[in-house]
């Protein structure tokens, strides 16, 4: 089955998980700003969560459409294709990232424009859409204000919700003091670190963007099949001003961003302010279908993009992966992504969905190690709206990895052997018995309960890492003497 093409796109980094984690774990900077950013979120999640008595129906109500969609992902497309089609716009389907911007670009210069704005869109993030328009001679701004931050800093996206998580507020002062003018309206003389200014700064600037721009390019949050409604929902108004000012508007989402019908959207405008900003309703809540002459964009494009859905959905185990609304949630109560932020993970979907999302997009080889950047608290499962059992899909891809591996050749080294000397005591109960006996040797290397340090050739395991103790008696042991060997 195929997955998301090398080369192209935002789902790959240049080096994996442990290496780039620890990069960010000396930064105090990073970790201080993180640390903040995310109890805040946290905090707000929570309350406006505990206002909705029925929010767990609200959650498997939720899970259930989501499962629905993708069991019957080819018939709900196909519904969504005509709608569309029927309401003056038109479907264009994209296997991958590279299809994809070849598409959008297309269909750029067919208008003659060298420009284009774009409101906040994890799926053209996910294809690397700004860099092929680069190529082609289009510059693509962003408008929503945390993706401006990144773009004028020349930075990566660290977070699904709020891309400039990382920045504090004197940081995102002097990049707009250094790069506003660069492209555009400058930053005001004397503009102050306030959050107030800040947003006027970029406000000013983006206005000049959104006046002039006859190309904007959006993801969708959500597309109702039985109508060919497209939703996106956000919190300062540039999405507004993307959807409604240009003549030409073009949409580009996954397939699996589809709902049946409206009732079932309901479900989802409920769960996902909620759990992304911490509030009950998202302040902007934009729809569209097709094209209504003489009121918004008299031309429209909608790209459906695979770019590994389509494997993603083919393993049962995986699959649900799929129903994510990208709300963030799992990201700011995860302890692993509060230490090391966003761009540890390489791809554009970092923390715990995106340990499970983007291995199955790209095929777990070229994501090997995001499998194992949790702790498998169950944090993550807890906080998901769609109930995505994060914990044991992390497993599942741990196997995958594991059997990728040996499909190359024999595992490497001590974990190679230490799998074999496993294997070989396991498969004999007498051999087993006697393993777990001689393990009450490492209680001569313990101290206060725990082991800090084994013999080579295992001595990298417990670098990060302790044992417990072997306790004095085993189970095994402890039955024997307390039941004589009956069962």
């Amino acid at each position: 089955m195929p997955t998301a093409p090398r080369g192209v796109g935002n789902l790959r980094g240049e080096e994996g998980f442990p290496a780039a984690a620890r990069t960010a774990l000396a930064d105090p900077q990073l970790r201080r700003n993180l640390g903040h950013a995310t109890r805040t979120i946290r905090a707000k999640r929570a309350s406006v969560v505990a206002e909705v008595p029925d929010w767990q129906e609200l959650r498997a109500a939720g899970a259930a459409i989501k499962d629905d969609v993708l069991a019957r992902l080819p018939e709900l497309l196909v519904q969504l294709e005509e709608q569309v089609t029927a309401r003056g716009g038109t479907v264009h389907w994209a296997r991958d990232a590279a299809e994809a911007n070849a598409i959008v670009t297309r269909l750029v210069q067919a208008t003659g424009a060298d420009e284009v704005v774009k409101v906040k869109s994890m799926a053209t993030q996910e294809i690397g859409l700004n860099e092929a328009l680069e190529a082609a001679g289009i510059a693509a701004w962003e408008t929503d204000l945390a993706e401006l931050i990144v773009q004028l800093g020349h930075d990566k996206p660290s977070h699904i919700l709020v891309p400039a998580i990382h920045r504090n507020r004197a940081e995102i002062r002097e990049i707009f003091l250094r790069e506003m003018g660069k492209v555009g309206r400058p930053a005001p003389e004397g503009l102050t670190d306030e959050p107030r200014a800040l947003a006027e700064a970029a406000r000013l600037h983006l206005r000049r963007k959104f006046l002039s721009a006859r190309v904007a390019v959006s993801g969708a949050n959500f597309a109702v099949a039985d109508s060919g409604t497209l939703a996106v929902v956000e919190s300062e108004g540039n999405g507004r001003m993307c959807l409604t000012l240009p003549q030409t508007l073009i949409t580009v989402m996954g397939i699996e961003k589809l709902v049946p019908t409206w009732q079932d959207l309901e479900v989802f405008l409920q769960l996902l302010p909620r759990s992304s900003t911490g509030e009950r309703m998202n302040p902007y809540t934009s729809l569209w279908t097709g094209v209504t002459p003489g009121d918004g964009p008299q031309e429209f494009h909608l790209v459906l993009l695979d770019n590994g859905r389509t494997a993603t959905l083919a393993d049962p185990e995986g699959r649900a992966a799929l129903r994510c609304i990208r709300c963030s949630a799992c990201l700011n109560v995860c302890p692993v992504y509060e230490r090391t932020g966003g761009h540890a993970y390489g791809s554009v979907y970092p923390g715990p969905i995106g340990a499970v999302l983007s291995p199955q997009l790209t095929g777990v080889e070229d994501n090997a190690t995001l499998p194992y950047a949790s702790t498998l608290c169950g944090a993550c499962f807890d906080a998901c709206p769609v109930a995505i059992d994060i914990p044991t899909m992390l497993v599942h891809l741990r196997n995958r990895v594991t059997e990728a591996k040996e499909a190359h050749g024999p595992l490497p080294g001590a974990e190679a052997t230490a799998m074999r000397a496993a294997a070989f005591a396991m498969s004999d109960r007498r051999r087993w018995t006697l393993a777990l006996r001689s393990a009450k040797l490492g209680r001569l290397l313990g101290r206060d309960g725990r082991i800090a340090a084994v013999p080579p050739p295992l001595t990298r395991w417990t670098r990060t890492r302790d044992l417990p103790v072997p306790p004095p008696e085993s189970f095994r042991d402890w039955w024997v003497r307390e039941h004589g060997g009956r069962s």
